[in-house]
């Protein structure tokens, strides 16, 4: 068995009040099946999604994440979707400084009437995340391949010199 088939990713989705929150309520109403694990978090808006909200999913172990934002130039609160835009690619920079990839951080738009749509989203991500394989970060017991990760021998405190190895 492949660790395709085995590995069921954990999948964290940010999405606003308005477009993202109706999409997934349209989805409900019209019974349109989609995965199971997907975790939802409601914000104001996609504009209010911090660089931070997003790395500590992936920190928490979350596998991949993604945002529903409202359509470009449709947005509730003006640009806050744009926002929402710079600040997805800000992290993806920054996810790929640290060795991830930048596709486990995605961002759909839609309006709230797209209830098919939002399912596919969560599809996608989906599928996308189990070619990607698990989290890097996620402890041993939780990962499926069962390996470890590489961590150095001797580690030491990385913090400040002076506080651990003063002289006698």
């Amino acid at each position: 068995m492949t660790i395709e088939t085995e590995f069921e990713p954990e999948i964290t989705a940010f999405y606003c009040i308005y477009c993202g929150y109706m999409a997934a309520d349209s989805a409900g109403a019209l019974n349109v099946q989609y995965p199971a694990n997907v975790k939802f978090m409601r914000m104001p808006c996609t504009g209010k999604i911090d660089v931070r909200y997003i790395l500590e999913a992936f920190e928490q172990g979350a596998d991949s994440v993604y945002i529903v934002a409202c359509p470009i130039g449709n947005c509730h609160h003006v640009r806050g979707n744009e926002r929402g835009v710079a600040r997805l690619k800000y992290a993806q920079k920054i996810l790929e400084d640290i060795g991830f990839e930048k596709e486990r951080l995605g961002i759909f738009f839609m309006s709230g009437s797209q209830g098919k749509t939002f399912a596919a989203a969560a599809q996608t991500m989906t599928e996308r995340t189990r070619k990607l394989g698990p989290n890097p970060l996620r402890e041993p017991s939780t990962r499926v391949d069962n390996t470890e990760p590489e961590v150095e021998e001797d580690v030491g405190f990385r913090g400040r010199k002076g506080a651990l190895h003063q002289s006698p």
